[in-house]
């Protein structure tokens, strides 16, 4: 059964969503075809209506993603070019469009989340792990580095530590040991349980908010905010959803609304 690579919104709150990676018998491996199919759904989040407050990115089975299909590998690993386009033309842009997206998404690690799999994880601004999550690189037992576009997606969330214990090691840690090193932000006996709670606290907030502090923290990270962009980050000036937060706090009350995506 081929894999596939899903997006729902949650039945009882419109302002979460799920994206769901599936590959029955293969822990949820990465097809070519559901890269670009997760390319596609990731570049579209931030304009959905109505407004995404957050993602869960999940797994099926018991499984969050173990890596790419390395069935597929012998179709193009063994030249150059074919294997640096499938690196930088479907993998790369693929988590582009994830760390790109200003809606928050929350990883819902169980069980297997490895290589492809942490790459995605670790494009997720929180990630919660349960106790029988396993997570790693070990691309190096196949004879290969990973490539620098993903590579910068891990430096990014994990360090220069933390990366390098994951290539260079190749192995993979235990829940408790990624939560000690910053790989996971929590740990929950039902990680999916947890997660779908964390989606409520911060759809708790103004989506325009939350949206605003993903893109100035990948500002910074980037060495920004360039002046046009600190200019952007202060038209919320006169926006209701301050005026409104501001005066509902000076009233002692709830604002009215916290519904809104501007």
């Amino acid at each position: 059964m081929s894999g596939s690579i899903r997006f729902e919104r949650d039945a009882g709150d419109a302002r979460i969503a799920r994206i769901r990676i599936a590959h029955p018998g293969k822990l949820g491996a990465i097809s070519v075809a559901m890269w670009r199919s997760l390319r596609d759904i990731a570049a579209c989040l931030d304009a959905m209506t109505p407004a995404l407050h957050a993602v869960i990115v999940c797994g099926e089975d018991g499984d969050f993603a173990a890596g790419a299909d390395i069935a597929e590998f012998p179709g193009f690993r063994f030249a150059p070019d074919t294997l640096r386009d499938y690196h930088e033309g479907v993998i790369a842009p693929a988590l582009h469009a994830l760390r790109a997206t200003d809606v928050p998404l929350i990883a819902q690690i169980e069980g297997a989340c490895v290589g492809g799999g942490l790459e995605i994880a670790a494009c997720c601004d929180l990630r919660i792990g349960q106790p029988d999550a396993r997570l790693g690189a070990p691309v190096a037992k196949l004879g290969f580095p990973m490539a620098p576009d993903e590579l910068a997606v891990v430096l990014a969330a994990f360090g220069r530590a933390g990366a390098a214990e994951l290539l260079l090691e190749a192995g993979l840690l235990d829940a408790a040991g990624a939560l000690q090193r910053g790989l996971l932000h929590r740990l929950a006996d039902d990680a999916a349980a947890e997660a779908w709670a964390t989606a409520q606290r911060v759809a708790q907030n103004p989506a325009s908010v939350a949206r605003a502090n993903k893109r100035t923290l990948r500002q910074l990270l980037a060495g920004g905010p360039t002046e046009p962009e600190r200019a952007a980050h202060f038209g919320y000036a006169a926006s209701a959803t301050h005026r409104e937060g501001v005066t509902a706090f000076l009233e002692r009350r709830a604002p009215l609304s916290r519904d809104e995506s501007q």
